[in-house]
């Protein structure tokens, strides 16, 4: 690593973050960070980090964005055919991480993942734009081709044989990672940040301040 990154920090401190700040419940906090993030303007303020495993423990991890958050968890859309869909039918937990920059903050979320019902996948999948429901239901995701014209044309012959309602596949769908612990992270000066966990307690959360 050269010297010029080694040597490159930024000084966090735009604003801090105490415990009189956090609502008790950390869905609706993270709705309010969300809410703050699209009012800043930040790119994509729904694109998230899903890290999942394998059956022995190896990680992957890739963006994927947010699409429902409500009480049950939050909910993202995917290939039940591509990697992080046969890690998460092996392995059922994994973790997601939101970082918005310009406002020095991160969320990370850790908990059990299940497939969302047909009808919820149904519902989302019909109001796509037909492009990207074309995209979506002809790509071998994560699969290798051999060249982009392969993709193109698998595209171009879906189109051709479902010209009035291109159909769900059912191998695509919905994916509700069921939290267990959240962290709040707000960017603070000399690295000294403030963390504050979520835990699941009974019915509720118990909250705590982390060490930086």
């Amino acid at each position: 690593m050269s010297d010029a990154y080694l040597g490159s920090r930024l000084e966090y401190g735009q604003r801090g973050l105490s415990r009189s700040d956090l609502l008790d419940d950390p869905i609706q906090q993270l709705e309010l960070w969300l809410e703050d993030a699209s009012r800043e303007q930040i790119l994509e303020p729904t694109a998230m980090s899903l890290a999942t495993a394998d059956a022995k423990g190896r990680p992957s991890s890739r963006m994927v964005l947010l699409r429902g958050l409500d009480s049950r968890g939050l909910t993202f859309f995917t290939n039940g055919l591509s990697r992080k869909g046969e890690e998460l039918a092996t392995n059922p937990w994994a973790a997601v991480s939101f970082w918005w920059g310009p406002m020095e903050r991160q969320v990370r979320v850790e908990g059990r993942v299940e497939r969302v019902s047909p009808q919820e996948s149904d519902d989302y999948f019909a109001h796509r734009p037909r492009g990207s429901q074309l995209a979506s239901a002809a790509s071998p995701q994560s699969r290798v081709v051999q060249s982009r014209e392969e993709l193109e044309e698998l595209v171009r012959s879906l189109d051709l044989a479902q010209p009035d309602r291109v159909e769900r596949p059912e191998h695509w769908g919905g994916y509700r990672l069921m939290p267990e612990a959240f962290e709040f992270w707000q960017g603070r000066p000399a690295r000294f940040h403030d963390r504050f966990s979520y835990r699941k307690e009974g019915a509720g959360w118990l909250i705590d301040r982390l060490a930086p």
